[in-house]
C-alpha cells in the first residue's frame, strides 16, 4: 500500500481550510501524528476506519485514474465520514500536514509513523 498516497488522498479531502503560507513546526507535527496513530491503534473501531479508508482510498485512486466523477465523489464522501470518526485530532493534523511537502524528511518521517497502523490492516 502507498501510505504517501493515502495520506495525500486524505489531506486532499479534508475540508477544513488551512491559513495559507505558514509553516508547521516539524517536532509538533511528529508528535501530533505519533498521538493520533496511538489513540487509532489503541481502538479498534478506528483502526477498522483506518483501514477502510485505506481501501476506500485506493478505489479513489482507481476511479479519479479513470475519470469517474460519481464515483470519485462517492468514494471522497466516505473518506470524509471516515475522518469524521476518526476524531478532531486527526482532522486537525491532516489539516496541518497541508503545508508540509510530504517527500521532505520531515514528511516522510510523518508518513512512516502510519506504517504501524497500515500494518494492522489486511490487505
Amino acid at each position: 500500500m502507498n501510505r504517501r498516497l493515502i495520506v495525500g488522498i486524505l489531506i486532499i479531502l479534508t475540508m477544513a481550510l488551512s491559513a495559507q503560507g505558514q509553516q508547521p513546526d516539524p517536532a509538533k507535527l511528529k508528535a501530533d501524528a505519533q498521538k493520533v496513530v496511538g489513540t487509532i491503534s489503541g481502538d479498534k473501531a478506528k483502526t477498522q476506519t483506518f483501514c477502510e479508508m485505506a481501501i476506500i482510498g485506493k478505489a479513489l485512486d482507481e476511479a479519479i485514474k479513470e475519470k469517474d466523477t460519481n464515483k470519485t465523489e462517492e468514494l471522497a464522501q466516505r473518506i470524509s465520514e471516515g475522518e469524521q470518526q476518526l476524531g478532531s485530532e486527526y482532522l486537525a493534523l491532516v489539516d496541518s500536514l497541508r503545508n508540509i511537502d510530504l517527500n521532505s524528511k520531515d514528511g516522510q518521517d510523518i508518513v512512516s509513523l502510519f506504517d504501524k497502523l497500515d500494518e494492522s490492516c489486511q490487505h
